[in-house]
């Protein structure tokens, strides 16, 4: 039990911060990248972005990359191409070139001329520039810059600004102000009538004790108020709540403050012009709404003893009313997606290249870097050091990202070439596995390249997760990927007969002609992934 020293050999996995940051980078998104480089370039002074020429822009050094030829399986060997990675610069010593007739300033001359050549003076630029905005369309005038980035309206602040417009009581203000703060984003009443009259009365007991303490504060100094004693004892009653409930529904957008989709529908039906359309969509809504959310169109032609004719201009107009008001005031932000990797034909031959826009060029100083001195160990020039060190870390950590997403992203493109020349219906079923055996990685790896990476095709834009599906077994022994199969039936149900649609028995039974085994409820699992409604709910009259 005494202590003692012991030697032992063993193995064990060391992860250098230089991996850590290789991986951390490997997993980033284009927006987390470029927040990560920008952060990376604000703190080292070293690290500084390569700008683009005119040439490059213009496609110029990408014409003369090298291509290399993959080796596509089969008879796709001569139909792809794959771009080599952009070539980043990590040497100190990087010279100085010139774009074009473009002059770079030396920095190292110390002399400043009095004046800078120029290209033009203030009269032109100033006359241009009248010329230019006289010249403009009316439209260009009136275009709302300020309005372009500023935050959307919500619907709270809409209905805020017609209740100011409205001419009310305090009171009937006060109850409105709770309705309204009772909105939901969709436009429709959070709470019921009761628990906002509670709300209001709640309301004016604070305000009788702010009063009351005012009162106080006042009679201290000598200030009596007097006050009508019967407009405390005032209550707020249910048919108050209903009457402003009523007037807040007359607002915009039409259907607002509702309690329920049918209220939310007859407040529109009830604001069209009358006509025998409207007044049979308003029975169908108010007495058969869930009979015609079931499609049950035989129940409501019996009770209703209306005509096929007319029940279909009924439902037409139904349909054209917006069961969701608020989203006509609350738009979602567009979120738009920047591609990682862009596949493109030429000339027969698909060629994979990284997006310009995504990777950004990075360099090294090379005006810092020549000041670093070796036999130096001053803070200046071990600050230098470090920073040319972790620059020089960083942009091939840059590096390895981009090499391994081109990589993988040829792997993808090579697979299912099929997908790019016929569609869907020809993807080819693919795992992770399958492309870290190809690209001897692991499948942890092949997880992170993936992982919010987006690819652009002349079919659009796919998250390169998109490519990988799930097998299904077929009849002869081959396998079809779970992506076609849910083409398939998309396509299926879009040709079906509106008045008779496919049940996912049917489905199943096509798709077993075909040659495709699959289960009734797997088809019903993936028409629900695909957001379609069953047969009964499709079914309608023509």
């Amino acid at each position: 039990m005494k202590p003692s020293l012991q030697l032992k050999i063993g193995q064990h996995l060391t992860m250098t911060p230089q991996l850590q940051q290789a991986i951390r980078l490997l997993q980033l998104s284009t927006l987390d990248l470029q927040a990560e480089i920008q952060e990376a370039l604000d703190s080292n002074p070293l690290l500084e972005m390569e700008e683009r020429s005119s040439d490059d822009s213009d496609g110029g050094p990408e014409a003369d990359a090298p291509v290399v030829a993959a080796d596509a399986p089969g008879e796709f060997n001569d139909l792809i191409d794959f771009a080599k990675p952009t070539d980043y610069s990590t040497s100190s010593d990087t010279p100085v070139t010139q774009h074009g007739d473009e002059t770079s300033v030396d920095l190292n001359n110390k002399e400043m001329p009095d004046e800078l050549p120029v290209d033009s003076d203030w009269d032109t630029m100033f006359d241009g520039t009248a010329g230019s905005s006289s010249s403009g369309s009316h439209e260009d005038d009136d275009y709302d810059f300020e309005g372009r980035n500023s935050a959307p309206e919500s619907i709270y602040d809409n209905l805020l600004w017609q209740l100011n417009l409205t001419p009310m009581s305090d009171m009937d203000k006060m109850i409105a102000m709770a309705i309204i703060e009772a909105i939901d984003p969709k436009g429709y009443l959070s709470q019921t009538v009761e628990e906002i009259r509670d709300c209001v009365l709640a309301q004016k007991d604070v305000v009788a004790d702010i009063v009351a303490l005012q009162q106080q504060e006042l009679e201290a100094f000598g200030v009596t108020l007097h006050h009508d004693e019967g407009e405390e004892e005032t209550p707020v009653t249910l048919q108050e709540v209903l009457a402003v409930l009523h007037r807040i529904q007359q607002f915009d957008p039409p259907g607002v403050a509702a309690r329920d989709l049918r209220e939310c529908l007859l407040i529109q039906l009830r604001q069209l012009p009358k006509s025998p359309d409207r007044e049979d969509a308003i029975l169908l809504v108010d007495m058969f709404i869930e009979a015609l959310g079931a499609r049950d169109f035989t129940l409501i032609m019996r009770k209703t003893k209306l005509t096929e004719t007319r029940l279909k201009a009924a439902i037409a107009l139904v349909q054209t009313l917006n069961p969701y008001p608020g989203s006509s005031v609350e738009a979602d932000e567009t979120q738009y997606v920047i591609p990682d990797v862009i596949v493109r034909k030429d000339k027969n031959r698909w060629r994979v290249e990284l997006n310009p826009e995504a990777t950004p060029r990075l360099k090294v100083n090379s005006s810092y870097a020549s000041l670093i001195q070796r036999a130096d160990n001053s803070s200046d020039n071990t600050f230098l050091k470090n920073n040319l060190q972790e620059a020089r870390w960083f942009i091939k950590s840059l590096q390895s990202r981009n090499e391994t997403l081109l990589k993988v992203a040829t792997k993808i493109v090579e697979h299912q070439i099929g997908f790019l020349e016929y569609g869907e219906e020809a993807m080819k079923p693919l795992v992770l596995h399958d492309i870290a055996e190809a690209v001897s990685m692991h499948e942890s790896t092949i997880s992170r390249v993936t992982t919010q990476k987006y690819m652009h095709t002349p079919r659009g834009v796919f998250e390169l997760k998109y490519f990988f599906s799930s097998h299904v077994s077929t009849g002869s022994g081959g396998e079809c990927s779970s992506t076609a199969i849910r083409a398939i039936i998309k396509k299926l149900i879009s040709a079906e007969n509106p008045k008779k649609p496919l049940s996912d028995s049917k489905i199943a039974d096509i798709l077993a002609e075909q040659d495709i085994q699959v289960a009734r409820r797997t088809i019903a699992k993936y028409r629900e992934a695909m957001l379609i409604p069953p047969s009964n709910e499709r079914k309608r009259l023509v």
